[in-house]
């Protein structure tokens, strides 16, 4: 029961994270990331995968701080500090380095980048979370990390269209 839970809340997860990278305004796609990473933080502690649960944590942390303080030395320093004690106190076996590696490219697209260099990095640690869902068997969240690369990259692919179109408009209104 507890494993099919974690498929069910991983699949709300997927319909935020859908919402989140469709959006061509940081803001907007940094409040659905909000909302998609409770779900996977519930997620992965229904899956007893110990230090995905947290570093997702740390992440909804690192989401609200870098929204306010972007660019901020200190705080990304922090939050890497958080991501590798969060690890190394949940560590379990070689699966939890792919949570490790997700958080700390997060966390540098999200407090070094903007625009389209952010979701780049942001896609290789979707990559990253993709496969810790993989080790431990997730399907729906493994699909919603599958979509996010696809739909991020979609995502891209416009906003750099509408760069050449419009040089003079960096970020599209929402």
């Amino acid at each position: 029961m507890q494993v099919l839970t974690g498929q069910l809340v991983s699949l709300s997860a997927l319909v935020f994270c859908l919402i989140a990278f469709a959006s061509r305004q940081d803001q907007r796609l940094m409040r659905w990331l909000l909302a998609a990473n409770v779900a996977f933080a519930l997620q992965f502690a229904l899956f007893e995968s110990w230090t995905a649960a947290l570093l997702t944590l740390v992440v909804i942390l690192r989401i609200v701080l870098a929204q306010r303080y972007p660019g901020n030395r200190w705080l990304l320093l922090l939050i890497l500090s958080l991501n590798f004690a969060g690890a190394w106190w949940t560590w379990q076996n070689w699966h939890d380095l792919f949570a490790l590696m997700a958080g700390t490219l997060g966390t540098l697209g999200m407090f070094l980048l903007r625009g389209i260099p952010m979701r780049l990095v942001l896609g290789a640690a979707a990559l990253c979370w993709m496969m810790s869902n993989i080790l431990i068997g997730s399907i729906g969240a493994t699909l919603a990390e599958g979509l996010v690369c696809l739909t991020n990259a979609i995502t891209i692919w416009r906003l750099r269209r509408l760069n050449q179109a419009l040089p003079e408009l960096k970020q599209p209104p929402d």
